[in-house]
């Protein structure tokens, strides 16, 4: 299974063009709910408007050399391994779901328009990478909805209970889910069953209700967050701060009750 393209298999139903207008489809989708989102909520209005303010309270200006280094270090660490989360569960879940998407996402792309015509040899390195990263992006997603979730893990909220907040994050998981049992079924070799074709359908839905649900879903957020985290970062540095005050210079004392559990009242 881990070897086998599915998306090479399907071909004996359903046409590569097929695939790739799919495929093609979700990017505008994606494209489309994005600036959609950006519209209404002014998110990159906001931006700008925070950069200007924040360039008026410089305490000094950044040189080039110095704005790449700033930039470098929160590519580095902020956004490829999300070190505002901290070294523990919820970070390590975050990079789990994060990489798995990302492999899920290219290998299928690859797979889609590189390795679907009837004279192509699919490379294993690619299923591979397919499988591996919807299986990491469904053990983070998981582990994140069932026992990380800020309402479950801090407020006793039950795991199943849905806002429109959560769409994202269970999309996510079950477009990974749904691949790899349908993967898994195809590879069977079931003949005149229906069982793969079950999961193909619900694989379909569940990338429809991802990349079609982009305008009310959480998944705009992964391209405000690394704007942020770079503007965050330049204020800091050019001592602008965005336009907050400066640290305190007195030691953190906060009693000894601050000891007593791990901080998860958000």
């Amino acid at each position: 299974m881990f070897s086998t393209n599915p998306y090479y298999t399907l071909t004996e139903s359903v046409a590569p063009i097929f695939m790739q207008v799919f495929v093609i489809t979700m990017i505008a989708l994606i494209v489309l709910g994005t600036v959609m989102d950006m519209i209404h909520k002014k998110n990159v209005k906001y931006f700008f408007d925070n950069a200007k303010k924040a360039k008026k309270n410089a305490v000094k200006t950044l040189s080039t050399s110095e704005r790449i280094k700033v930039l470098s270090k929160t590519v580095v660490s902020d956004i490829a391994t999300t070190s505002e989360l901290g070294a523990g569960k919820r970070r390590a879940a975050h990079v789990m779901g994060m990489y798995g998407t990302i492999l899920f996402w290219i290998s299928t792309v690859v797979m889609v328009f590189m390795y679907t015509s009837p004279s192509s040899v699919t490379p294993d390195i690619w299923p591979i990478l397919w499988h591996v990263g919807g299986i990491l992006t469904v053990l983070g997603g998981c582990w994140f909805w069932f026992f990380l979730r800020v309402d479950v893990y801090s407020e006793a909220q039950p795991w199943y209970r849905i806002i429109k907040a959560d769409l994202f994050v269970l999309a996510l998981i079950a477009t990974s889910l749904f691949g790899i049992i349908w993967s898994y079924l195809q590879n069977m070799n079931l003949g005149n069953r229906w069982d793969d074709k079950v999961f193909l359908i619900f694989y379909v839905i569940a990338n429809l209700i991802l990349f079609g649900g982009v305008y009310w879903s959480k998944f705009a957020h992964m391209f405000y967050k690394p704007g942020a985290a770079i503007q965050k970062n330049l204020a800091e540095a050019d001592g602008s701060r965005d336009n907050l005050p400066p640290e305190a210079d007195g030691p953190e004392q906060f009693g000894l009750g601050i000891k007593r559990e791990e901080p998860k009242h958000y």
